[in-house]
This record gives C-alpha cells, structure tokens and sequence, in this order.
C-alpha cells in the first residue's frame, strides 16, 4: 500500500553491499554520500501518502487498495493526463532532477504488464510471473531501479565475444528453484535509494547472446549482488547553499556485478530469448510509457531551467537588452517545445488493448530534439551568466568572517537582491549548469534515451512514411510528361 518516507528509508537499512571509496559502506541512510538524497526520496513519498494530495496521487487499484498513481494504468486518455498531472508534481520536489525517480521503472513494468499478452504468446509461466510482479511492487509501493545495458568493453564485438564470458550478467546455472546469474550490468541509476532492480537488456542481441536474454527482478540486498558506486556528488557538496542541487538530488550511478545471484522462477520474466528481449519493450507499451514519463519530467526540469535564465537576467539587470530577451525567448521556445510535445503525445495517443498509450512518433520525435536541446539551453544560461557563475565566494564560510563578509556585501552588488541574495542564486545557477553535478546531468540528459543514432531510428520506424510519400505521390500524378511536352511544343507553335 502507500508508503511513508520513513517506511521507505528504513526499508533502505537491509545490509545492500554498496562499494564507495574503495570500502564497503554500512548504512546508506546516514552515510555522507548518500543520507541528503535518501531524505529527498523519503519527501516523495510523504508527498503521496499526504492525505491532501490523495486524489492527485492516488487511485484504487480493485477493493479499496490505494495505490501510488505511477502503478496507474490509463484506460482512457482523462485517466492519462491524470496520470502525468501527478508526476509533473512529483518532479516539481526535485526541479526534475530526479533522472531515475519512481515513476520511471514503475512506468517499465506497467508498460509491459498492459502488453502482457504478449508474455503469454511467449511463455505462460514467465506471463504469470510478470503479473505477480507487477502487483507485488504496486501494493507495496516499491522503488524500482534497472540496469539494462552490458558494460561497453569491446564495442565491437557482440557479448558472448568479450574475453571475459560473463562480463555481461548472464545465467550461469539453472535448477528447479531458478537461474544463477554472474556479471556485470550498467548503469543502476538510483539503486542506492531503491528497493529493487529490475535487470534485462534492451542492446539488439544477436545469436550466440541467449544466456544474456533475460528479464528478472530482484532485491537490493540480493545475497551476492555487489553496488559499485561512481563517485559522490553529494559527498563533496558540503553544505546545501554551496551545492544546493548536488546536496540533496544527487540519485547515484552504480555498477551491478552478480557474484552468483540466485533468482527464483517467479522473479524471472525471460529465460534466454533473444527476440522476447526486444519484444518486451517494443510490441507492449513499456519503451513508451517508460521514456513518456522521462519526458514529462524533462518537461519540469526545462521550465525549472527556464526560471534560471530569466533570474540570472533579472540579476544582472540585463533583461531588456534586446540580445538578452532574445536568448530568453530562445529558452522560452525550448521549454514550451517540450511541453507541447508531452501534450500532443496525450492527444495523439491511442488504445493498445484496453489501454491508452502515448503517441510512439511523437515521443521518438521529442527524443531526438531534446538529446540535442539540453546542451544548447545550459550553453544559453552559461552565456547569459557569464563571469556570474564563477565570481563567487569560496564556501558559506567566508560570511562568517565579518571583513570578508563586508567585501562580499561590495563586490557582489544586483539590482534585484542583496549580496546574500546574489550568491545564494549564482550557487544554484551554477549548481545546475557548471558543476560536477549539472556536468553529469547534461551527458545524462544527451544520452538516457539512448544514443542519438538510436533515437532517430525510433523516430524513423514510426513515422508515417506511407501518409508523406501519399501526398508526393499525389503531386507527381497530376501532371504527366508527354501532356507537358505537347503542351510546351503547341505554346511555341503558337
């Protein structure tokens, strides 16, 4: 059912094996590389549970059982749009900065268990697991991370050719209680806060691959699963005025190794099918809902980006320069363009099944143009800052010292806001655009949907090119070039 944040963060203290530092970390809900961020976890789901945001975030899933509106599963386009009202105020918590929040793997396995016929034409065994699953995390409210790409080693060769046989996560064994899986999956962006991980591949396999075509899920704490965690943001954001974003949003980015992880049957959805691997994702709606969600909440981070840029004009009391109002219209058009492109997936969308899903094109459509945009809107607030974001003092703690507290009070001058007011803001401008943390956000932002070359093929294989060439072929059958000739011959005879 729902959850408090502090059911979830003591859901968080299970001996996981997460590795930072060269060591292994205890308890990830008060270590200093992870404790700001959980708490920020912990928010989003009091937001839920608060009884004055039930009929925006809940909904009844059969007999009373409320659950969190990410499980919901739209049957018309109302139900839909309800859906992505109560995510907008979700992401609205963390500005959008959440990459793997909740509501993205929840999104995945909702996806796939609205195509669930499609797991019963495959096996209806590994049908019924995917069911049970699904209702298994929506009841008790599961945060979801995955990992569904092998790690990068030899690009060129496929993973059964790598040195290493199980560098990528593949089934080592197999017995009547389930598989035995060993190796490595990347890239587990929100493990550390998350209860679960849902692991399979969504990389084209090819034949050869199979015992690396799989689909399963299991606990952080799964006995033999091992957390490599990249460096932490939040470890080297001392304070939150200093690093306000990176102090409480930084999600994390793991490693999965699986030192012979035992998964049960009835966690195990695809049992070494190279096609199901594909199918799971593209003949149900799950690589839909999953990346519609993705862009709701880019949708939140552009209109949070967008209020950067218009206060660091307002700062610096350039706004009406005719320059400055024209790089503000830019990121303006930036945002809305992403807005619209949510809306219209909505209206586009359609029935698959008894369910209604977003537009495919119009989703692929908005990939393609935001992986390019993000870049381009942060180069915007860097060029609208300019020396802003780096003319800054040291730490907070250089206003504890009165003559340099006095020098700050003159050199940091804004006609909209006092010294404080000043820094405070250009920690945050910087903080989102220039910092480690907003570095990692904008390759994030480039490269979650995938590469760019894998985004536009999506949007190649869903357009309606029979609809397009129609209309050329409309305009090259009215006129003909023997009609043309003797035209042009009868006009110079005349």
């Amino acid at each position: 059912m729902l959850k408090s944040g502090v059911e979830h963060m003591s859901s968080l203290k299970d001996e996981r094996a997460v590795y930072l530092n060269g060591g292994r970390v205890g308890d990830v809900t008060t270590h200093e590389a992870f404790a700001n961020s959980i708490v920020t976890s912990g928010k989003l789901y009091d937001f839920v549970s608060d009884t004055a945001n039930a009929e925006l975030m809940t909904y009844d899933a059969g007999g009373g059982n409320l659950c969190n509106r990410i499980w919901h599963l739209p049957e018309t386009y109302d139900e839909l749009v309800q859906r992505r009202t109560a995510l907008e105020a979700w992401h609205g918590l963390h500005c959008g900065f959440l990459g793997r929040s909740p509501d993205h793997v929840a999104s995945c396995i909702s996806g796939m268990y609205m195509g669930l016929d499609v797991f019963e034409a495959y096996d209806s065994a590994r049908a019924s697991a995917l069911a049970g699953y699904y209702e298994y995390a929506r009841d008790r409210d599961l945060y979801l991370t995955y990992v569904i790409i092998n790690p990068q080693a030899d690009r060129s060769k496929p993973a059964h050719e790598q040195d290493d046989k199980y560098l990528s996560a593949g089934v080592v064994d197999e017995d009547s209680e389930g598989l035995t899986i060993r190796g490595a999956k990347m890239l587990a962006t929100g493990g550390i806060m998350a209860n679960e991980v849902f692991v399979n591949c969504i990389q084209p396999l090819q034949p050869g691959d199979e015992i690396y075509a799989l689909s399963f899920a299991v606990p952080m704490n799964a006995k033999g699963l091992k957390i490599l965690s990249r460096k932490s943001y939040e470890e080297h954001a001392p304070n939150v005025f200093d690093n306000p974003l990176a102090a409480r949003f930084d999600e994390n980015d793991a490693v999965l190794y699986f030192d012979d992880v035992k998964v049960p049957w009835e966690r195990v959805f695809i049992d070494r099918d190279v096609a199901m691997c594909q199918k799971q994702f593209h003949e149900t709606p799950a690589h839909v809902y999953q990346n519609y969600q993705a862009q709701v909440r880019l949708m939140v981070k552009m209109r949070f980006l967008a209020g950067i840029a218009r206060r660091i004009a307002d700062t610096n009391g350039t706004t009406n320069f005719p320059q400055v109002r024209e790089a503000l219209g830019q990121v303006a058009a930036h945002a809305a363009m992403v807005d619209s492109m949510v809306h219209a997936m909505e209206v586009k969308g359609c029935m698959q099944g008894r369910y209604f899903v977003p537009d495919r094109h119009t989703l692929y459509a908005a990939q393609v143009l935001t992986q390019q945009l993000y870049p381009q809107v942060v180069t915007t607030l860097r060029e609208l800052a300019g020396g802003g974001l780096i003319m800054l003092p040291s730490s907070l703690e250089d206003f504890a010292n009165p003559e340099l507290a006095r020098l700050i009070d003159r050199t940091q001058q804004s006609p909209a806001t006092d010294s404080r007011g000043r820094v405070k803001f250009f920690k945050l401008a910087w903080d989102a655009v220039g910092s480690e943390f907003a570095s990692r956000h904008t390759q994030y932002e480039m490269f979650y949907a995938g590469a760019n070359f894998v985004t536009k093929n999506h949007s190649f294989r869903t357009f309606d090119w029979e609809r397009a060439g129609a209309m050329v072929d409309d305009v090259l059958d009215g006129y003909d070039l023997d009609e043309e000739v003797a035209r042009s011959n009868r006009g110079a005879t005349e």
